[in-house]
């Protein structure tokens, strides 16, 4: 409780004759507030709405409540074209036989150039022949096939690198499915924790407020 009193997460206590701090309700309520903010906004962010409440700074708490739910967009937004990608790739026929960057190219309606830039990016990386050449094999063809896929959606090669980095680690397509499934409900749950946040601020907020 000191510490989250220092740190502006609680409002100053009041302190008896010998010293000792008094929380009362009011810190009861503060301590509850920041709680629910946590899941809903991360540490940082919740010590940062606590801050700014206590400043009596109301836009600032605002701004950053509209921030996390960008964020939350933005990263829903983000799963629902990752999802419907790798059902397109399901679709796709599979490419058994190694691919030259010239073959991918072909293959992908892009230039080799583009493919290079990917490379560059982390999203492909095709294995070297002892001449140098590159070699693009069934995955390589299908990390290419879901960064066109979202290239069209306008998602930028960092994100796309991210993604396609997250596809390799869960192993390939299929079982990337459940790690979507599982991304999904936590962002269900950040959404939720959102707004089980926003009802106990608003109840802070309230009570901290002068009586007319």
């Amino acid at each position: 409780m000191r510490n989250y009193e220092e740190s502006g997460f609680l409002p100053p206590a009041e302190r008896t004759p010998s010293g000792y701090r008094v929380y009362t309700e009011v810190h009861a309520a503060a301590l509850r507030t920041f709680i629910a903010l946590i899941p809903a906004f991360g540490h940082a962010t919740a010590g940062q709405i606590m801050n700014a409440v206590h400043d009596d700074e109301l836009d600032d708490v605002l701004t950053r409540i509209d921030r996390g739910h960008e964020q939350l967009l933005r990263d829903r937004s983000t799963l629902d074209s990752v999802s419907r990608a790798v059902q397109d790739l399901t679709d796709v026929e599979p490419v058994l036989e190694p691919r030259t960057i010239g073959e991918l190219a072909r293959r992908l309606d892009v230039t080799p150039a583009t493919l290079r830039a990917w490379e560059e990016a982390g999203i492909l990386v095709p294995s070297r022949e002892p001449t140098g050449y590159r070699v693009f094999r069934a995955e390589d063809v299908r990390d290419a096939e879901l960064a066109h896929l979202l290239r069209r959606g306008g998602y930028p090669l960092a994100r796309i690198a991210l993604v396609v980095d997250q596809i390799r680690t869960a192993g390939g397509t299929d079982t990337l499915g459940a790690a979507l499934a599982d991304w999904r409900r936590r962002l269900t749950a950040r959404g939720l924790a959102m707004l089980a946040a926003s009802a106990r601020l608003n109840e802070y907020v309230t009570a901290r407020a002068p009586a007319p």
